[in-house]
């Protein structure tokens, strides 16, 4: 089987999707208190630099999902498969997927009738993406899609009427607020089918401390990570943050489970952004992202709530980290 490379183009031009960053941003700023969208985070510096976030010694997430891609890999294919029909296995979110590889290359070697169809906002991880699996993978069949997760799953999901397996790892679905969840994990329901497939990672409460160090590391990455976020403002939209007057600040609430990172004005300032002069007081904070946390009972609620019911769970061996394999419920 040849290597069958589409790469989805764009909707729209270069400017539409600078109004899109633009406009998000400058509703993000006008509102109190302030916040930016996490998605804008993933420039080519931003990659780079999670890239490096994933190295950390501190940042156990990758390490503990890799765990399960690595080691689990057999209980993951049996999870997904379904009397070795094919199936469209769609990554939200893929990255270079250097975890969902070693699932790839299971299922390639044991004759798997699939398309992997990556999804994800960055152009340039996309190509990473591609040039890697051409590499490792030869034989494998890949469409890659750039763009939000549910414009590209709805055309995903057109592209063919084979059974949707959907991949959203990495614990990315804590880069939600608990409502958030709910409500796209029930759009997510709204376009699946009875016998599509779901299988989500969910970072699991554990020791406070372990927690906090992964998204604050001393080394300085993880901040320098949120900074680059007003360095692109800068670049792409004729900002003039001072980037040394802005300073990363990171909390975890136990309790909600909710991880928190912000960036904290150092002294009163404005800032123009395309023209717009922006205010900001000594010690005003910016919302960056929520990074959630769950426990098992989380996981219940949450996939019952959107329509699902859990068909299996995979833990690492730590049991810090848990995917988890959703089935599509109350469809015909």
């Amino acid at each position: 089987m040849n290597l069958q490379l589409t790469k989805e183009p764009k909707k729209g031009s270069e400017k539409n999707n600078s109004d899109h960053f633009l406009n998000d941003v400058l509703t993000g700023l006008q509102n109190s208190p302030k916040h930016l969208s996490s998605k804008y985070f993933y420039d080519k510096t931003g990659d780079e630099l999670f890239q490096k976030i994933m190295q950390l010694p501190e940042y156990y997430l990758t390490r503990c999902e890799l765990d399960i891609f690595q080691n689990k890999t057999a209980e993951l294919a049996k999870a997904i498969r379904s009397n070795d029909e094919p199936f469209d296995l769609i990554e939200l979110g893929a990255g270079d997927a250097m975890k969902s590889t070693y699932l790839l290359k299971y299922l390639s070697e044991k004759g798997t009738d699939f398309t992997y169809m990556p999804i994800d906002i960055s152009g340039n991880i996309l190509s990473i993406l591609e040039n890697n699996l051409k590499k490792q993978l030869p034989d494998i069949n890949i469409t890659t899609l750039e763009g939000e997760y549910f414009q590209m799953l709805k055309k995903a999901m057109k592209l063919s009427s084979r059974r949707k397996v959907i991949l959203f790892l990495g614990g990315n679905i804590g880069n939600m607020t608990r409502k958030e969840a709910e409500k796209f994990c029930m759009s997510l329901h709204q376009l699946l089918n009875r016998e599509d497939i779901v299988l989500i990672g969910f970072d699991l409460k554990k020791n406070p401390f372990t927690i906090l160090n992964a998204y604050s590391d001393k080394s300085g990455i993880t901040a320098e990570f949120n900074l680059n976020l007003l360095s692109r403002i800068n670049r792409e939209l004729d900002g003039n943050f001072d980037i040394e007057q802005f300073e990363h600040y990171e909390s975890y609430d136990p309790i909600t489970g909710a991880c928190r990172s912000f960036l904290i004005s150092l002294k009163n300032q404005q800032v123009k952004i395309a023209g717009e002069i922006i205010d900001f007081s000594e010690n005003e904070v910016i919302d960056m992202e929520v990074s959630q946390k769950f426990s098992k009972p989380d996981i219940q609620y949450l996939a019952e709530k959107s329509g699902f019911s859990i068909a299996g769970e995979i833990s690492d061996s730590k049991d810090w980290f848990v995917d988890s394999v959703w089935k599509v419920n109350n469809k015909k």
